[in-house]
């Protein structure tokens, strides 16, 4: 009787979607993005998204283990490390934004009036003042040690907040400890009314934050032509009407992909363009 009544259960249903699995950055699913490209595809392909918003550097240690069929990352050096490996078989930059230094509005480490991004940075670490860090391996925490390594100083371990979480989780500790942080424009800008921080620094092409996806050859032979179609929705077709048209409030926080612009290469960047 229980057979016959699932039978007829699965027959009323029809047959289930086929399954996408994807893992991509945290500031996309932060921000609010992902609910716009989530069922922007699934209505448009008949497809089921299944999503792990995790740090770049989780993302890159699924897609080496075939977890997942593609991933959207922002972190140009892991990204040259799986092309460097053979491991991609499609890359293409999608859209860019920025990373921005955030911190108490007062700014007592007067990072404000820094000439670079580096200087800002310096100027925290100098300062003695907190800074908090995701301490993740993600795109986000790459850029820091870059920009630590530019400023020639970081912090002392006592003004060192590692969370080994998320932007956003990350921010409202930054928010907690009068702190700073290194954060992407976007998720800060989703908080903006739930942290007490403000952008402290953002006019450097050191800080432009470019998005990326890929399909490796490590992908799941049978989702391989789901893979595709995701891929070339969200860098070649509808998928850039949602990301042009998605809004914070008023603000657009993510920007196209310029085209005839070099989409290929993890080091390309759209120079002379900077994000509003």
């Amino acid at each position: 009787m229980f057979a016959l009544a699932a039978a007829v259960f699965g027959a009323a249903c029809g047959p289930r979607p086929p399954r996408l699995r994807i893992a991509t950055t945290t500031s996309v699913d932060s921000s609010g993005l992902l609910d716009t490209l989530v069922p922007g595809f699934e209505q448009e392909h008949g497809v089921n998204l299944q999503v792990l918003a995790v740090g770049s550097g989780q993302a890159f240690q699924l897609g080496r283990r075939g977890d997942v069929a593609l991933l959207v990352t922002h972190e140009p050096a892991g990204e040259r490390a799986l092309i460097s490996d053979g491991l991609v078989r499609y890359y293409r930059k999608f859209m860019f934004n920025r990373f921005v230094i955030a911190g108490p509005p007062e700014d007592p480490a007067a990072a404000r009036g820094a000439a670079s991004a580096s200087e800002a940075m310096s100027r925290i670490a100098r300062s003695g003042r907190l800074f908090v860090s995701r301490g993740d391996d993600s795109g986000t925490h790459a850029r820091e040690r870059q920009l630590w390594a530019m400023a020639g100083v970081s912090p002392q371990p006592a003004h060192l907040i590692e969370t080994g979480q998320g932007m956003a989780p990350t921010l409202r500790v930054a928010s907690q400890r009068v702190a700073y942080v290194l954060t992407d424009e976007a998720t800060l800008a989703r908080l903006a009314d739930a942290v007490q921080l403000r952008v402290i620094y953002d006019n450097d092409p050191a800080l432009l934050n470019t998005y990326a996806v890929m399909i490796l050859t490590t992908a799941p032979a049978r989702t391989s032509e789901l893979a595709d179609r995701f891929a070339r929705w969200i860098a070649e077709g509808g998928g850039r009407q949602h990301i042009d048209a998605f809004r914070i409030g008023t603000r657009q926080v993510f920007f196209l992909w310029p085209a005839g612009l070099d989409a290929a290469s993890p080091e390309s960047t759209p120079a002379g363009v900077r994000a509003p």
